[in-house]
């Protein structure tokens, strides 16, 4: 039988994210390609239709994740808010138990930044621009506020927001688990002044 284009590129899309959920939860390199057509209810001889390799699997659901995770972003943490309580609800959203305990779904450069040095070039690069996306998803409303570097500044909130969730996860006390993101929200929100998340905007970013 033979499928029209929309149809295998609904296909695909269902692959990448079974595919994506695996890398999260296993890691790239324990996915198998035989356990994600099944999940994704295919035969294993189809994936070729769509993938010449396991490795440009990995590569395009690590593209695959980054599109989700900036989508959910705009859309469900940013959507139509200001700049500072856009950046609050991304902290509170990062700095969640719920995300914390979400190993299978989340931001990407949780679960890839360990394995990503030991992949092929091509999910490298992947990965460099996801992160690049991501750190501009930061950097926007952070010049809105009137950072003068806010790229910069950005890399280093997404590389705080980062180590503290592995952190996090890695603390098998619940409770300290709990306290080490509480800490880290409250002082991530000192440190770009966003303590009153109903600050005024404009009056905060004529201070910086």
């Amino acid at each position: 039988m033979r499928y029209d284009s929309e149809h295998k590129l609904k296909t695909r899309e269902r692959v990448l994210a079974v595919a994506a959920n695996a890398i999260r939860s296993q890691g790239p390199h324990r996915v198998g390609v035989a356990a994600v057509m099944s999940e994704a209810g295919l035969t294993h001889g189809g994936f070729y239709a769509h993938f010449a390799s396991k490795d440009e699997l990995i590569t395009a659901a690590i593209d695959h994740m980054f599109i989700d995770a900036r989508a959910h972003i705009d859309h469900h943490v940013y959507g139509d808010k200001p700049p500072a309580q856009a950046l609050t609800a991304y902290i509170d959203f990062y700095l969640s138990t719920r995300h914390r305990d979400a190993m299978g779904k989340g931001c990407p450069v949780a679960a890839l930044a360990a394995d990503v040095p030991r992949l092929g070039a091509a999910s490298r690069e992947r990965f460099s621009a996801g992160v690049t996306a991501l750190s501009e998803r930061i950097a926007a409303p952070l010049a809105q506020l009137g950072y003068a570097d806010a790229a910069a500044l950005s890399r280093s909130v997404l590389a705080e927001l980062l180590g503290t969730l592995a952190i996090a996860r890695s603390e098998p006390d619940g409770a300290r688990s709990d306290a080490i993101l509480a800490d880290a929200r409250g002082l991530l929100k000192r440190r770009l002044g966003l303590d009153d998340a109903g600050l005024d905007d404009n009056k905060n970013g004529a201070q910086r």
